[in-house]
């Protein structure tokens, strides 16, 4: 994935706005866009899905002000994570 592209911004968005924590996508489909570019840096610079999953945690808990289930930041970290190797081979950069 080329830095700054809109496609993979647009697909990350998606990604987001289907997991939609707060369950305001529906009528924000710009709620998450603070976690677009925290996220692809953290990609390309090759995290791990424990770097990821505590990202979306701190992000859920303390942006957000949620307080997730264990199960919830981690099912999207393994989507995330997914996505990510996918769409990096696809692209032919394979960050992953």
């Amino acid at each position: 994935m080329r830095s700054g592209t809109d496609v993979t911004e647009n697909s990350l968005r998606h990604l987001l706005n289907e997991w939609d924590p707060i369950g305001v996508a529906e009528n924000a489909q710009d709620e998450y866009d603070c976690m677009l570019t925290p996220l692809l840096q953290r990609f390309r610079g090759g995290a791990d899905q424990t770097e990821i999953r505590d990202f979306l945690r701190h992000e859920l808990e303390a942006h957000f002000g949620l307080t997730p289930l264990p199960s919830e930041p981690e099912e999207m970290t393994v989507r995330l994570m997914s996505w990510w190797t996918a769409a990096s081979k696809a692209d032919g950069t394979d960050y992953a």
